[in-house]
């Protein structure tokens, strides 16, 4: 067993001007503008540490977040993912709470910058995501819950074919109360037939 106890970590996914890879150190800066400058449409969906946005989200407070994603990773918890366009970092990809043995199943939690949104960024990074999930991951089931609301979110997943499975009332507290959310999921199995997600992904962006 490597320094890393969860397989299919660290990985680098790659998809034309879209690319996954860890986090590093050295993106403390590029976190903390692309953060800062999308409060408006990132706070109503995030369940955040108090205090002011721009504190919360500064290059300082970078330092914790990496930390806390080393740690978790290195468990074999989750693999967290900058999404980077073009070698920006514009968003961040996570599969978390990742549990083994009969269950081997993830939750994915993302967000992106809002000057790229609609661009594909996001459905992109998510097959990417998934398909490494249910690939190297060793991986079988992989869940997104978002608040009814979110209407860009929910459509990403939709294009991709998530299965809506459940309605979550008072799921989670964001935004000063316990939200509603909507459950959606994929297994290996519903993706197997395509070729996989990315492939799937690529078919609805041609005829779309």
């Amino acid at each position: 067993m490597s320094f890393w106890s969860a397989p299919g970590w660290p990985a680098v996914l790659a998809d034309g001007q879209v690319m996954l890879r860890p986090y590093r150190r050295s993106d403390a800066a590029g976190w903390a503008e692309v953060r800062r400058a999308n409060e408006a449409w990132l706070a109503p969906w995030e369940s955040s540490p108090p205090g002011p946005w721009a504190e919360v989200n500064s290059p300082s407070a970078f330092r914790y977040v990496f930390r806390d994603q080393q740690r978790s990773a290195r468990r074999g918890e989750s693999m967290p993912f900058a999404v980077c366009l073009n070698g920006r970092l514009v968003g961040h990809i996570n599969l978390g709470t990742i549990v083994r043995r009969a269950f081997c199943s993830a939750f994915v939690g993302y967000w992106v910058d809002s000057r790229v949104a609609g661009k594909g960024v996001i459905p992109t990074a998510m097959a990417l995501a998934v398909d490494h999930a249910f690939g190297p991951g060793g991986l079988h089931r992989v869940e997104v819950n978002i608040r009814p609301e979110n209407k860009p979110s929910r459509r990403v997943v939709e294009k991709l074919g998530f299965r809506e499975e459940a309605y979550h009332p008072r799921y989670m507290h964001i935004d000063g109360g316990w939200r509603d959310h909507i459950g959606y999921a994929l297994t290996a199995e519903d993706v197997a037939a395509d070729g996989g997600l990315l492939a799937r992904w690529h078919r609805v962006r041609a005829t779309s």
